[in-house]
């Protein structure tokens, strides 16, 4: 099991948001983005960030980092190691399944990520035969469209997706994620879809938006 940082809201978490971070950040990095987006009435949420683990990143020159997977090449077609996106998604699979044991049934479990924790988010999302509440795909794309689309559970689709792309995002170009939008849309996903006059980062006016996506998957669950 990979190692948390948690935060909750309140006593008896009614919801979990497992929150995936960045290439070469860890779980601390977005556990301050909880008193920003959270909102007085809403329910009692645990939010649990995982450290990915270290290993070479070959972009990198081989420099050991925290990844979710290697980034062997540039081409955004082929640029995420197979294996280790499937690893992550097992180790995504192992937080979801500890949290329905602590009492959180799937239908309120959210799974966010930013970046290459983005891509996890969606390849996970994608193999869900029972649907989660909901994926937030922040400055991200889906990696191995291919691949990912031939493995999509029959459940899959009825997740609500959010997505929210930097304009001038100089990590992964907004055209990226333009795309993996229109095959998430084109395969039946749901998809809430805001572009920022910004970079590979996150600003106040998505995470405003975000905390109305979510209010809303709070109201329906």
């Amino acid at each position: 099991m990979l190692e948390t940082v948690e935060q909750e809201t309140g006593a008896a978490p009614e919801w979990s948001v497992i929150w995936l971070h960045g290439l070469g950040a860890d779980g601390h990095d977005f556990a301050p983005i909880v008193p920003e987006l959270v909102r007085p009435h809403w329910p009692a949420i645990r939010f649990v960030f995982p450290h990915a683990p270290k290993r070479p990143v070959s972009i990198n020159n081989g420099m050991p980092m925290r990844a979710w997977y290697d980034i062997v090449s540039l081409d955004f077609r082929s640029r995420a190691d197979a294996s280790g996106v499937a690893e992550s998604v097992a180790q995504v699979e192992a937080l979801i399944a500890r949290e329905q044991a602590r009492g959180t049934p799937r239908e309120r479990i959210l799974l966010a990520g930013f970046s290459q924790g983005g891509a996890i988010t969606l390849s996970t999302g994608l193999r869900q035969q029972s649907p989660l509440a909901g994926l937030v795909a922040l400055s991200t794309y889906l990696p191995e469209v291919d691949a990912a689309t031939a493995q999509l559970a029959a459940g899959a689709t009825a997740q609500p997706v959010f997505m929210a792309h930097g304009s001038g995002d100089p990590v992964i170009p907004v055209q990226v994620a333009e795309h993996s939008l229109q095959v998430l849309r084109q395969l039946g996903f749901g998809v809430e879809w805001h572009r920022y006059a910004m970079a590979h980062q996150v600003c106040a006016e998505e995470i405003q938006a975000l905390g109305d996506w979510l209010q809303a998957r709070f109201a329906a669950g």
